[in-house]
């Protein structure tokens, strides 16, 4: 498991010290002129590369210049420049940049590419395009050899350089320990290394059933590196299913940006695709440094977990890592509950600061920095704690990490996980220099999906709601709809994750809420408020902070002044069907996400909370838990429906039958 580093060496040696592949090489441009210069490349074939491009910028009216005569003339056409222009060409001085042929115009069009002056009808500098050029492409090969464990595939896709393509894969998930597994020579072995999943783990894999997933090789590692690609069970030796690569397929090069990052502590682990630990133990304290690939208002976590055997959150110690501006922060938390920290009568419950759990902060702020996208943050911290909430850092036992990135809230908090470990990681932290997994960073070139469609309630007979709790979808559900990080649960009405609602004023509204009446819960106790800001959350709030806020509903005042929620009712909680180790947002849309959830509702009458808005009311307010904040969404209220239409997904009652059959179990409880 140890040996990453060596077999990563011994792959690179493989390359015989090979340039950067940027593509197939067409060749150098030939100089007449002007000084140009420069490498031509076909990235695919549409595209082309130069490398190391110079050119004075002293001809009169000259351009980029393609064509399919015997020689650059003027029958012709011009290739716009790195920025989509058809100006005439400036200086330029070693530049590297990519050109795209017009008009869907394809490299095997042409014969020949210039520097060209149309004046004077002189090529300045170009170079030939061979007879039969083959450009870059996708190429297709075997699928995986059926050996075991139910494993099977389509033809494979090497994208490009770093991308490979498994349609239709499977896999029955029964190995002790297996992976997507590369390496060199004839046939798959242990002297390979891992590959991370189509979420950046590296961690066992899962069950697959006739999935299509998209594979990254780590680091600066390329397809010209490996022979092999296989399902591989480490601890078994034992090869599941696996495809043979060709040598040097003619693929297009990886756009994905590879991030150099050096640690200099001895010790280093890759826990994700987007995160690595390092540290050194000297003394009675151990120096951490974390590096992550995230978002300027993301945190990283890392501790230890709660079991000294297994991965567990409750209970564990963990140091909540993030940089803001200039300066990085690196505090002690603990976690008693899986909920952002709230107070439950009287004592703070979730992820907490150790100071407020009548715990001290041991960390000490060393060194951080933001670069290429990447935080870097080293804290130091005792091995042992006078704390009786921290874990002794042992360096002679096997300890069990945890790990997490996420958005921080306004109040620089963190909030709900998007990325954090499956299965338990073991190390031992006291040995010097034998953990060496850790690879350079790679910015993938996946764009951000498109958040779901945005629901709407827009019905001027309905006056009835059922308000219930479901898992917030990540980044395409409330994190995309509100453009606020959550809390990780959501609100969902009449079924639908955080719709906008429409009541008119001086009509009487009752909402049924689900939303849990166990003030001891953290997490799953939720009175339903109305609020005229976006956020609820009063109980995580100041009292400064609470004056501000105008509650509209679901809150009553004691003679001193203080809130107390009025609409609790039993817990109605859609969860995921056992342990999906998908992503919320690789969900195409919330219909198909909500089908992936069970749930699961509590005896009990419902709080009723009945609102009858008014000419005092704002335009906009907003429902929202009492206790936890970012769990809900707009209501709009209207003096008529008349001049109001939908674009999202409306309440009508005819849409009623289509949310019987979507959402059967929630819909128990709205009538």
């Amino acid at each position: 498991m140890h040996l990453v580093l060596l077999i990563i060496i011994t792959a690179l040696v493989r390359r015989n010290n090979c340039e950067e592949y940027h593509g197939k090489h067409i060749g150098k441009l030939n100089s007449y002129h002007h000084q140009v210069a420069g490498d031509v490349y076909a990235v695919d074939q549409y595209t082309i590369l130069l490398k190391g491009f110079s050119y004075d910028g002293n001809g009169a009216d000259t351009f980029f210049w393609a064509g399919a005569t015997n020689r650059p003339g003027p029958q012709g056409f011009i290739v716009p420049d790195e920025h989509g222009k058809t100006n005439v060409l400036g200086r330029y001085f070693n530049k590297d940049f990519t050109l795209t042929l017009p008009e869907k115009k394809k490299l095997t069009d042409i014969k020949w590419f210039a520097v060209y002056d149309l004046s004077s009808q002189n090529a300045f500098g170009d170079v030939y395009m061979a007879e039969e050029f083959e450009p870059p492409t996708t190429q297709t090969i075997a699928q995986l050899s059926k050996k075991s464990h139910a494993v099977s595939s389509g033809p494979i896709q090497i994208v490009d350089a770093k991308t490979l393509i498994i349609p239709d894969f499977t896999y029955n998930g029964a190995g002790k320990d297996a992976y997507f597994w590369v390496g060199v020579g004839p046939q798959p072995s242990s002297k390979g290394f891992k590959v991370p999943d189509e979420y950046g783990y590296l961690e066992p894999l899962r069950l697959y059933s006739k999935e299509t997933i998209t594979l990254e090789l780590p680091g600066d590692m390329t397809i010209f590196d490996i022979d092999w690609l296989s399902i591989y069970d480490v601890k078994g030796k034992e090869n599941f299913g696996s495809v043979l690569v060709p040598d040097n397929p003619n693929v297009p090069p990886s756009l994905v940006k590879i991030i150099p990052l050096k640690s200099t502590l001895p010790n280093c682990i890759q826990l994700h695709k987007d995160l690595q630990v390092s540290w050194e133990v000297f003394g009675p304290q151990i120096t951490i440094t974390l590096a992550g690939l995230v978002e300027e208002d993301d945190y990283i976590a890392f501790g230890q977990s709660g079991s000294p055997d297994k991965l567990q959150m409750l209970g564990s110690d963990v140091t909540i890592a993030y940089v803001d501006g200039y300066r990085g922060f690196a505090v002690d938390y603990n976690i008693t509950a899986n909920s952002p920290c709230v107070k439950v009568l009287g004592q703070y419950k979730g992820v907490c600061k150790d100071t407020l759990v009548g715990g001290q902060d041991d960390n000490q702020m060393h060194t951080s920095s933001r670069e290429n996208g990447i935080n870097i943050i080293t804290y130091r911290r005792s091995l042992k704690s006078s704390d009786p909430g921290d874990k002794e850092y042992s360096t002679e036992e096997m300890s069990q990490l945890v790990w997490a990135m996420g958005k921080l809230d306004s109040n620089k908090e963190p909030s709900f996980h998007s990325l954090y470990p499956r299965s338990g990681r073991a190390v031992k932290l006291g040995v010097a220099k034998t953990y060496s997994e850790c690879l350079p960073f790679t910015t993938s070139n996946k764009e951000l999906e498109k958040p779901w469609d945005r629901p709407k309630i827009i019905d001027r007979a309905l006056r009835v709601y059922t308000a219930t709790l479901g898992p917030a979808g990540g980044r395409r559900g409330y994190q995309g709809i509100t453009g606020m990080p959550s809390s990780g649960l959501a609100w969902y009405i009449n079924g639908l994750l955080i719709p906008e609602i429409w009541m008119r004023r001086g009509f009487t509204y009752a909402i049924r809420i689900f939303g849990g009446n166990n003030p001891h819960s953290a997490e799953l106790y939720n009175p339903l408020i109305i609020t005229d800001e976006p956020h609820g959350g009063l109980e995580r709030r100041s009292e400064e902070a609470n004056r501000h806020i105008r509650v509209l509903a679901g809150v009553q005042y004691t003679l001193r002044g203080q809130p107390r929620p009025t609409t609790s009712g039993p817990l109605c909680l859609a969860r995921h069907n056992g342990v999906d180790r998908r992503l919320d947002d690789d969900f195409p849309t919330f219909r198909k996400f909500n089908k992936s959830l069970v749930v699961n509702c509590e005896a009990g009458e419902p709080a009723i909370l009945e609102v009858t808005p008014n000419t005092t009311w704002p335009d906009i307010v907003y429902y929202n838990s009492y206790t936890h904040m970012n769990m809900g969404w707009k209501i709009h209220i209207v003096d008529t429906f008349n001049q109001y239409s939908s674009n999202g997904f409306r309440i009508t009652p005819s849409s009623l039958v289509l949310l019987i059959f979507t959402f059967p179990a929630i819909l128990l409880y709205i009538f």
